[in-house]
């Protein structure tokens, strides 16, 4: 799902795990805390929640970046080489980082164990769990639990600002995903279709009761083939979707193409794989869950129409 490391970086890797003796065994801040790394944006605000001010969290890739096969910089390296830990989604969505995970002298964890996957509706993916289990709320509060624990391992009397912090965030992806799932009830049932350029919409779909389609399965492939945007244009015509999307971190010209060759509208731009910068319209994993359901009724239903 993710590409291989180019020989290039993967020997940049290799140079800089073996001068680990020069790097800190325990990065910290400014002020002294301890710092959490995480592989994307969306897993660094949600540990960051949980961390309160006992610690620090950065994302090794920063906003806007595609994370689908993303080549780890000497930099990422070295900043993920002295963190007291490591935060993947795991669910195959950063394998570009287990490549030399084994090798940090941080543990690392996988927010999303113990969520249940939902396969990816793909010949070319068969057997293997979309890994965006991110977009439900309800798949969050297991990242939560996670991160919880390892934090705790590794800040033992922190134990209680970490507990306290992770439910009063719970209560918030509640609440969150309540008015998810409310405000997309409110679509007519010809209406209720998400068609989007990256299958990534599996567990929102799944939690709203919307039927998904996409142009392609995982951002990886780049680009859209022929065959892919005509099957999405025949979708749409055939169930008279009156509005598509397409995610923040892809170009959204075969969407387009879509558009114009079936009469839906475009609807907008989703976000998923990265939170935007702090002035942007979803600078936190709660910002972007409000933004795209909005996204979505409002494109559906025809108000953000020009």
């Amino acid at each position: 799902m993710a590409k291989v490391l180019g020989w290039w970086t993967a020997a940049v890797v290799a140079a800089v795990l073996l001068a680990g003796c020069t790097l800190p065994r325990e990065a910290r801040d400014a002020s002294g805390k301890p710092v959490v790394v995480t592989t994307f944006t969306v897993l660094a605000d949600i540990a960051a929640n949980v961390a309160g001010d006992r610690l620090t969290v950065e994302s090794i890739t920063k906003s806007g970046a595609e994370i689908h096969g993303y080549e780890p910089t000497p930099g990422d390296v070295r900043k993920a080489a002295g963190a007291v830990l490591v935060i993947r989604n795991g669910l195959g969505l950063d394998r570009w980082f287990d490549q030399f995970t084994d090798d940090l002298p941080a543990p690392s964890i996988d927010a999303s164990n113990g969520v249940v996957p939902i396969p990816i509706a793909s010949d070319a993916y068969a057997g293997k769990p979309n890994p965006h289990a991110w977009m439900s709320p309800l798949n969050v509060e297991t990242y939560v639990d996670n991160i919880v624990k390892a934090f705790i391992r590794i800040d033992p009397d922190g134990a209680p600002v970490f507990r306290a912090n992770a439910a009063a965030y719970k209560q918030q992806l509640r609440d969150v995903q309540h008015d998810l799932v409310t405000s997309l009830r409110t679509l007519p049932v010809n209406e209720r279709a998400l068609v989007t350029c990256e299958g990534a919409f599996s567990y929102l779909a799944r939690d709203t009761g919307l039927t998904e389609a996409y142009i392609w399965p995982v951002n990886a492939e780049q680009q859209a083939v022929p065959r892919q945007v005509a099957a999405t244009i025949d979708f749409v015509r055939a169930q008279r979707v009156p509005a598509v999307f397409c995610e923040s971190t892809v170009s959204d010209k075969a969407m387009q193409r879509v558009a114009a060759a079936s009469g839906a509208r475009f609807g907008g731009i989703l976000y998923v794989d990265s939170l935007s910068l702090a002035d942007g319209p979803v600078p936190t994993y709660l910002d972007l869950i409000r933004h795209d359901a909005r996204t979505i009724v409002d494109g559906l239903t025809g108000r953000n129409a020009q």
